[in-house]
């Protein structure tokens, strides 16, 4: 019953501060792009902060070593909401790869076109994906770095992972290093779920694979390290929260 009610305590206050800023946070809309990323910094800590306090549930980065100096794609494991705010604190001026859908929405959307974010039709298919990776080159050169969930959308912790090729054929025509990250949000902040678990969410920065290699290649060596390294995660939190690993059996079950 505590966790139900800590939940819906966070969900109210997270949402209500999401509006707050994103109404407060107007005038940005008319200055440079790195007005909006600190609001979005602000959401993402003022977020973090709730959810620790609200339901006990405290954030670990790893691996900071790890990233490069030069434009780069990061490719992240994507379980939750809670990554696409929690990355923000790591880059100082990063682009989205996102649903063209998302920039309809009022007010979230006008945040996304104005600072920059790569909306994309996902029914247009392999237009879609040149124009992607045309939009890529045109951030790097930039000197911008360039966020991609290989999944495409979110996928429960522990089931099995379904990576698609848009982001092999990025990485093949911006000749930059990818940025594998690993993390477990999705055991605390679940997909499609108002829980809010108590715990430690980690997310782990691993080494970057550089340029070069064929496509195919390319997209087994991600899977195969952000994967392994995703589930040294869940298993960590399952060795001091066993309670959690019906969550594991239960989506290692969805295809």
């Amino acid at each position: 019953m505590l966790l139900l009610i800590r939940s819906l305590v966070f969900n109210c206050l997270f949402y209500i501060n999401l509006v707050g800023l994103l109404v407060i946070g107007l005038p940005t809309l008319a200055l440079p792009r790195r007005f909006i990323f600190e609001l979005a910094r602000l959401w993402a800590r003022s977020s973090l902060w709730l959810l620790k306090t609200v339901c006990g549930t405290d954030f670990e980065f790893r691996g900071r070593e790890n990233i490069p100096a030069t434009p780069f794609i990061v490719a992240a494991k994507h379980q939750s909401i809670w990554e696409t705010f929690a990355l923000t604190l790591l880059f100082d001026d990063f682009c989205y790869i996102l649903k063209r859908e998302l920039t309809y929405i009022p007010f979230f959307g006008w945040y996304l076109l104005k600072s920059g974010q790569v909306a994309i039709d996902r029914k247009s298919g392999s237009s879609a994906l040149a124009q992607a990776a045309e939009r890529a080159r045109q951030i790097f050169a930039q000197n911008r770095v360039l966020f991609i969930f290989p999944e495409g959308t979110r996928r429960p912790a522990g089931a099995p992972p379904k990576y698609k090729f848009g982001v092999a054929f990025i990485y093949e025509q911006s000749g930059v290093p990818c940025l594998p990250i690993a993390l477990n949000s999705g055991l605390f902040w679940a997909r499609r779920s108002w829980l809010r678990r108590p715990g430690t969410i980690v997310l782990d920065i691993l080494a970057p694979i550089a340029p070069g290699l064929e496509k195919e290649a390319f997209l087994e060596l991600l899977q195969d390290r952000i994967e392994a390294a995703s589930n040294k995660l869940l298993d960590e939190a399952l060795s001091k929260g066993p309670a959690l690993s019906h969550i594991i059996q239960k989506n290692r079950q969805i295809a």
